[in-house]
């Protein structure tokens, strides 16, 4: 068994951006840091298949390796996040925007960068290039590779790119005032916020450029997944040159058709994929089967004008963590991403040379966060929240689940900083005073006692199965109940898809999975923001976060995320807990699998993938 471990602080690189907050909730697996491992003579090294290709590479810093000029392998390789069915092409809206869709839609799209293994931004070259040529305004070009198109044959264009500022423009809306609300149901709002005029280019043309009304700090990352304007254009009859102008005129009335198509044209039911006139791919791999309850098979895509995938045909599995580490034995998965626990490292530990081992920290952290929804009971009693946070006994969940994996691990005091990052110690002190370091049951008792409150009935909801938060709300509720409350363990299959939306919980226990972004917390903690699942709100917040995303001073960031993480403890919005462990095990026989420290998790790279002698 070849066996791998970087410390966090070595593998984050100085240079990364002082917030690393989260865009896409952790699955049972989350993702964790920089390190790379091959069978034996492949770390490093460059091997040869059959037909000569150049398999295996060492990376240059954290970004992808390259592979050169190789031709795809026959073969399949199987991998799992959890056991999450696929729920739809676009995952782009609240109810997709998940670990486990992504896992299969970010093989089909592009962005114009991407994240190394230590959260650094690259240029994704394959999809084109960008440049900032303007401060004052802050304008960006985007220039899309010539040979880009979709695997239906239709070119990639800017038409790709104004549609995407069409559905990420708040603006473009129903109702007015309080009443508004986005007409494309988009997990982010971001870019039309930010630039107020569609991006200007040829439609049909291969570039376009960004004129933004004030600094954005992480405009290198605001041109992610695009989604093909083409099939929305005829999907809703609106046709290409009437939805363009739709959008570049904010037309509300005009553009309901393409709005009904992008919220829900693509979700199918378990079994049926979309056919490919309305699900192209532009990424190296294409939409082949779904069996339902089991996995959805891609395989490579022949029109993919890039690097070709390594391997033939890569399959996603929806296999519950719990069974991970059999299936990687049984050879039915050949990476895996296993919620980290004693109980795992060891079972992996016991299948010796058949695997690799990559154990590392993460941009993934545990956190308690309440429901401020109407009516439930933590929403306007501050003190009910206090009592709460007063009998989360953190430190014995973290030494009984975490420290035996990782001795170094703290219990975390912030949400938009990690304790291995430089900038941590200073956060903490500008914004926490350790009220809520130790269990006191009997202030906690005090409080729910002057509360008034009858029902005390505390659900604690979180997507199951999943042993580690189960034995999480078990010590809660040993805690809690001492101090007057009810702990309910409220786990549920479909929590973000059922019961969360719903507001059927008091607290919610789950994880974000981070990357580089600096402003993306804005996206949680802002009032009506997109990934705000507790409709929490204060102004002082937003404002906080309008400062720091509207500038592009470090010194400016650093500053406001002191004052967001005070603001957050004061009003006590939720609980932080710990940043995750994790691991990556792989068959000893596929090289280039390379664990990451960002949300996208070990399959950031499955198109290098590829089975070794």
């Amino acid at each position: 068994m070849k066996y791998t471990k970087l410390s966090a602080a070595a593998a984050l690189l100085a240079s990364s951006a002082l917030v690393l907050s989260a865009c896409a909730p952790g699955g049972p697996a989350e993702n964790e840091e920089s390190g790379t491992a091959a069978p034996e003579g492949g770390n490093g090294e460059v091997m040869t298949g059959e037909a000569g290709n150049k398999l295996t590479a060492e990376p240059e810093g954290s970004g992808l390796a390259d592979l050169g000029d190789i031709e795809t392998q026959e073969g399949s390789i199987s991998y799992s996040v959890g056991e999450d069915e696929f729920i739809s092409y676009n995952g782009m809206t609240p109810e997709t925007y998940s670990t486990y869709n992504s896992a299969i839609t970010e093989r089909m799209t592009q962005s114009f960068y991407y994240f190394g293994t230590d959260g650094t931004i690259y240029p994704n070259e394959a999809l084109g290039s960008y440049e900032k040529i303007s401060d004052d305004p802050l304008q960006v070009k985007y220039t899309i590779h010539e040979d880009a198109a979709w695997s239906d044959g239709t070119p990639v264009t800017a038409a790709d790119y104004i549609f995407k500022w069409g559905w990420q423009n708040p603006r473009i809306a129903t109702g007015e005032g309080d009443e508004a609300a986005p007409l494309f149901n988009a997990i982010s709002h971001t870019l039309g916020e930010y630039v107020p005029e569609a991006p200007e280019g040829d439609p049909a043309g291969k570039e376009f450029t960004l004129t933004y009304a004030e600094p954005y700090a992480d405009w290198e990352i605001i041109m992610d997944t695009a989604l093909p304007a083409h099939v929305v254009a005829e999907q809703s009859g609106m046709g290409m040159d009437a939805m363009i102008e739709a959008i570049q005129n904010e037309d509300t009335e005009a553009l309901a058709p393409a709005a009904e198509f992008f919220n829900t044209g693509w979700n199918t039911s378990p079994g049926t994929l979309p056919a490919e006139e309305i699900a192209p791919s532009m990424g190296p791999y294409k939409f082949s089967s779904w069996e339902p309850g089991q996995s959805v098979t891609l395989v490579a895509n022949e029109e993919y004008w890039g690097t070709p995938p390594a391997t033939e045909e890569l399959v996603i599995r929806f296999a519950a963590a719990d069974t991970h580490v059999q299936a990687l034995q049984n050879g039915d998965l050949n990476v895996i991403e296993p919620q980290a626990t004693v109980d795992t490292l060891e079972q992996l530990e016991g299948l010796g040379d058949q695997i690799v081992i990559q154990q590392d920290a993460s941009l993934t952290w545990e956190h308690a966060d309440f429901n401020f929804m109407e009516g439930s009971l933590f929403a306007d009693n501050r003190e009910l929240r206090e009592a709460f946070a007063l009998c989360l006994p953190r430190q014995q969940i973290v030494d009984n689940l975490i420290k035996p994996l990782d001795p170094e691990t703290i219990v975390m005091n912030a949400r938009e900083v990690f304790p291995f990052q430089e900038s941590y110690q200073e956060v903490v002190d500008a914004s926490y005073e350790g009220q809520y370091d130790e269990v006191d049951i009997e202030r906690a008792t005090q409080l729910v006692e002057e509360s008034g409150e009858s029902n005390l009935d505390v659900r604690i909801g979180y997507s199951s199965p999943n042993p580690r938060r189960s034995e999480t709300v078990a010590m809660i509720k040993s805690s809690c109940d001492e101090a007057g409350f009810n702990i309910i363990d409220a786990g549920h299959a479909d929590f973000f898809g059922v019961v969360q939306p719903q507001g059927d919980y008091e607290v919610a226990l789950f994880a974000w999975a981070g990357s580089g972004q600096i402003a993306s917390g804005q996206n949680i903690y802002s009032t009506d923001a997109p990934q705000n699942y507790g409709q929490y709100s204060n102004p002082e917040v937003d404002e906080a976060w309008s400062a720091l995303a509207g500038s592009v001073d470090p010194a400016v960031h650093a500053e406001q995320v002191k004052v967001i993480e005070k603001l957050l403890w004061d009003d006590l919005f939720g609980i932080p807990l710990y940043a995750h462990p994790g691991i990556v095990a792989h068959s000893a026989d596929i090289a280039n699998v390379r664990n990451t420290a960002t949300q996208t998790g070990a399959v950031w790279n499955a198109e290098q993938w590829v089975r070794v002698e």
